[in-house]
């Protein structure tokens, strides 16, 4: 089946927690959460697993999700939270293990790109947006290396066309 998935992850929320505490945390957390359940009931899309500090989500359609990513990213900047969100999106053939994960080079490579990702960037593949899309534009970053991937992957910025 072919999916798109988004990893997103607080930054430095490690040592966020070792100097505010368990409780500043938590409510940092709890707020995230909130914004990315939000933002995926109204988009349709699929919340896959919880990561601590993180999500990764799935979409069937590539839309959908890149837009909840850039909308749940403007919430978290709305809300003053302490930590800001990165993320990396990817999109390809995966194979569904037991109706509820996928395994393929996309979920992988999704991953990567939040691992590279600095606070309040979205990066995924050249190709992630669709002309359709109402609130996403690319901006080219080149082709660069991707640990596990054998050639080099070109690589875009996704910014909101509204300036949020």
């Amino acid at each position: 089946v072919e999916r798109t998935f988004a990893f997103l992850d607080l930054c430095g929320f490690t040592a966020y927690t070792d100097k505010e505490g368990d409780t500043a945390a938590y409510d940092v957390i709890s707020k995230f959460r909130t914004a990315v359940r939000q933002v995926a009931s109204e988009r349709g899309v699929r919340l896959a697993k919880w990561l601590g500090d993180g999500v990764m989500m799935v979409g069937v359609e590539q839309e959908d999700l890149v837009e909840a990513v850039i909308d749940i990213e403007f919430l978290v900047d709305e809300s003053r939270s302490p930590l800001p969100m990165r993320a990396g999106i990817a999109r390809g053939p995966v194979l569904l293990i037991d109706g509820d994960d996928h395994v393929g080079s996309a979920v992988i490579l999704a991953s990567r790109l939040c691992d590279r990702a600095e606070p309040h960037q979205i990066l995924a593949q050249a190709g992630t947006v669709a002309r359709q899309m109402v609130n996403a534009e690319e901006i080219r970053l080149g082709e660069h290396d991707v640990p596990g991937f054998a050639h080099k992957i070109e690589i875009v910025q996704l910014t909101s066309l509204g300036g949020h």
